[in-house]
């Protein structure tokens, strides 16, 4: 059966749906405007906190408190930040350790992401059926329309068609900050830039 895509959404159920799913974890969730080509110089202004949501809706940000100076991009960093602490993340440390991913696998991710582990096996703390939570990830990437891409560093399970496999034994991720343990979801449109993250200290 073909993947449901809701035309678009509102700030109501929008707002509401990201707080149910992530309210218990340790996570980042917001949105910036395009203002670049490269999407990527859009991502790092999200990750720095140095645009507001275009629509004035809410995310969340379970780490803002933690940003310095030094690392306002707080906890994203460049690879291998121990060599030079001085150079600032670029779009290229963006690009290279993202890959692109297919719609359905981008509703799954966010179900995943719902806590640490990356796993759909989160899903189990929640009452509603699998069906109820996957129209919720739809509700979620609603609001970038029909046509956004959406990428991720999560790499266990990615097969060639752009697709994760969430039936793996275990999974695997390419570092995008501090943290031991991160996975997350880019999303991109034509106008807005979404980032999901999930973290383990």
């Amino acid at each position: 059966m073909q993947a449901e895509h809701l035309s678009a959404v509102d700030q109501v159920s929008w707002e509401a749906t990201i707080r149910h799913l992530y309210e218990d974890a340790f996570t980042f969730s917001a949105t910036g405007p395009r203002a670049h080509e490269d999407w990527r110089a859009d991502v790092l202004a999200v990750m720095a906190r140095a645009v507001p949501d275009p629509r004035g809706w809410a995310g969340l940000d379970d780490t803002a408190n933690e940003r310095s100076q030094e690392h306002p991009d707080f906890p994203f960093c460049r690879p291998a930040v121990r060599d030079d602490p001085s150079r600032p993340l670029t779009p290229a440390d963006i690009g290279e350790r993202l890959h692109e991913i297919n719609r359905a696998s981008a509703e799954n991710l966010l179900l995943a992401l719902t806590d640490g582990g990356c796993t759909l096996r989160n899903l189990e703390r929640f009452t509603e059926s699998f069906d109820e939570l996957q129209h919720m990830a739809r509700t979620i990437l609603a609001r970038y329309g029909d046509t956004c891409t959406c990428y991720t560093n999560v790499t266990v399970g990615a097969r060639k068609d752009d697709t994760l496999d969430f039936g793996a034994s275990h999974w695997g991720y390419t570092p995008m900050t501090f943290y031991w343990e991160d996975a997350g979801l880019v999303v991109v449109s034509d106008t807005e830039v979404g980032l999901f993250w999930t973290f383990a200290c």
